[in-house]
């Protein structure tokens, strides 16, 4: 399924895998990945970001964002699995993941774009669902008049954002009450 939004790519792919494997894939991320609460500074406050957060990579030094610097540990074989699986579908190469753990509807992310220099120009990122879906908030950058979207991240989904995206548009995943755990992966190219 593809949006209709203006500066903007996005796509989505439900069932990128079956319910059993996701499941499987699952609990393996949540056993097998070395999560890290790390700690961001909001208006001269440090405070704990409100989810777990890894970063898995090959071929560069590190990934930088909002003043954290993560340096990339090897890919386990699932996570190049998914990789390749993801890869076949869109024709690009990735050599990194950042991956995000949402322990409940407590655990959030802010209003952001994924613009950093080392993504180079016109990124695309791959963003895979496992567990508990969780709405996924758009705006536009610059254009306020522009309303507003909301994508239902559900479990083994696919989202691809790609071409001016990131230019104009920033994401969010907001807290959302009753929710269980929730695991995305972001693949993405790094570029030195």
């Amino acid at each position: 399924m593809k949006f209709d939004l203006p500066d903007a790519a996005i796509e989505l792919h439900e069932h990128f895998f079956d319910a059993q494997e996701s499941g499987s894939i699952m609990q393996a991320l949540i056993s097998e990945i070395d999560w890290k609460q790390y700690q961001i500074k909001i208006f001269g406050k440090t405070l704990d970001q409100p989810r777990l957060t890894a970063y898995y990579g090959e071929d560069h030094p590190y990934y930088a964002y909002s003043n954290i610097k993560l340096q990339p540990i090897p890919f386990t074989p699932i996570l190049l699995s998914i990789k390749n699986k993801i890869e076949t579908l869109t024709l690009e190469k990735f050599n990194g993941v950042l991956l995000n753990y949402y322990r409940n509807g407590d655990d959030s992310m802010g209003w952001h774009a994924d613009d950093e220099k080392e993504l180079g120009t016109n990124p695309v990122i791959a963003s895979l669902s496992f567990g508990a879906s969780r709405n996924f908030q758009l705006q536009h950058s610059l254009d306020k008049s522009i309303s507003k979207a909301t994508i239902v991240l559900n479990d083994a989904s696919l989202l691809i954002m790609k071409g001016e995206t990131q230019h104009f548009w920033k994401h969010q995943i907001p807290k959302q009450k009753n929710k269980g755990p929730r695991i995305n992966l972001t693949f993405r190219k790094i570029i030195y």
